[in-house]
């Protein structure tokens, strides 16, 4: 009896992703050719949790015309910033049975501009980012290229948590693959010892635990090379993929799965908003629990 109604269970969550994407999750990532109106945005897409690419949104930004690797150096070159090392690219990731994180460096910006025009060299990759925002604490000399705030996306989100994203590309091209929240039952979560990667004197990279973090859940598999044989229920997943192109804003819904790569020396901003902890919020959770419960992670 209770395999039975277990097994129902998991029938049903197996079920419910295709269901949720006829109704509600579109097949590719849409365009809009001009910013909506505060009521739009928040009606069409913050509310049904849709994402869309919004062209003409940052054409009046001096940044997309001034920022360039010349221009940094000429105006930041001497300013220190923080920067994620790592040596294969990717931070925060899972490598064997650990989660992780880059090392940091405080570099010169002019240095990690010479790394990328391959005038100088330094073990690994350079990532300049700060998960906080390293504009106005660390770049402030380049706020006035652009604006403070994203004005009808602040009038619709101005009350929600910070998951909302407003991605940004002023320079290169951002890669997307995107999950919406309905196929969490066939995402893969898996607990990992955290570490972080240091950099040696000799310019090698070694991985050290954090031993007073609690484990991180992460997500194990890479989608872009996914290993069915071990998580066989990722093929039922249906991805979304999509390029943004500078000049263009991507509006990442709160909850939704992604992946992210970039061209060679792509320029971004962020924008965060508040989500609102409502009724998705609490049937995300609830599908996240039914989907660890069940077993099929």
């Amino acid at each position: 009896m209770v395999d039975a109604a277990l097994e129902a269970v998991r029938k049903e969550l197996r079920e419910f992703p295709a269901a949720a994407r006829e109704l509600s999750v579109p097949l590719a990532v849409p365009y809009l050719d001009k910013p909506p109106t505060p009521l739009c945005f928040y009606r069409d897409w913050v509310c049904p949790n849709r994402p869309c690419i919004i062209r003409n949104a940052l054409q009046h930004w001096p940044a997309l015309q001034k920022w360039s690797l010349p221009y940094f150096r000429a105006t930041v070159g001497s300013t220190e910033v923080s920067v994620a090392v790592t040596p294969d690219g990717y931070a925060d990731a899972v490598r064997g049975d650990r989660f992780v994180m880059p090392a940091e460096r405080r570099l010169p910006l002019s240095f990690v501009v010479d790394v990328l025009e391959d005038r100088a060299q330094h073990p690994g990759v350079l990532y300049v980012q700060k998960q906080c925002s390293n504009l106005p604490t660390e770049l402030a000399q380049l706020l006035p290229d652009l604006e403070s705030h994203v004005p009808w996306a602040s009038e619709a989100l101005v009350h929600k948590d910070h998951y909302e994203n407003l991605y940004c590309v002023v320079s290169g091209e951002k890669y997307f693959l995107l999950h919406p929240p309905t196929d969490r039952p066939f995402i893969p979560y898996e607990l990992y010892t955290p570490a972080t990667y240091q950099l040696t004197e000799e310019g090698t990279f070694k991985v050290v635990d954090e031993e007073a973090m609690e484990k991180v859940p992460w997500i194990p598999l890479d989608p872009l090379a996914p290993d069915l044989a071990r998580y066989p229920s990722y093929s039922q997943a249906q991805a979304l993929r999509c390029t943004v192109r500078a000049g263009e804003m991507l509006y990442l819904p709160a909850l939704w799965f992604h992946h992210v790569q970039q061209s060679h020396g792509c320029i971004a901003v962020n924008f965060w908003y508040d989500m609102e902890y409502d009724f998705k919020y609490s049937y995300f959770q609830l599908l996240d629990s039914l989907t660890k419960a069940s077993g099929l992670n």
